[in-house]
């Protein structure tokens, strides 16, 4: 399992831990992952995520899921992030074809 928010793109980071006596060793700074589920108003259905907890922050200050990704260009979303958006953004016309017919 990746160690790397699907929304914010933040990863494992590296640094020393430097003892009382100026020994140094290798250390890793790991992110704030969460497994979280966010309901998208247009799928109609929950969709479970591993995010950072800033990236829950981030997704929750835009409006929720569906608004936040809509919103957000697809250079700016890693991979994951883009396929969800496609499916979110077919089945948003899927429902407005729909509903003017």
């Amino acid at each position: 399992m990746a160690r790397r928010c699907g929304i914010t793109g933040k990863g494992v980071l590296t640094g020393n831990n430097v003892s009382h006596a100026n020994n140094k060793t290798r250390r890793r700074f790991l992110p704030n992952m969460q497994e979280t589920s966010f309901f998208s108003d247009v799928l109609g259905a929950s969709i479970r995520l591993r995010l950072t907890a800033n990236g829950i922050r981030t997704i929750e200050h835009n409006g929720g899921l569906d608004a936040f990704l809509l919103d957000t260009p697809n250079r700016k979303l890693p991979v994951e992030a883009q396929v969800l958006k496609n499916r979110i953004s077919r089945a948003k016309a899927k429902k407005e074809a729909a509903a003017a017919a």
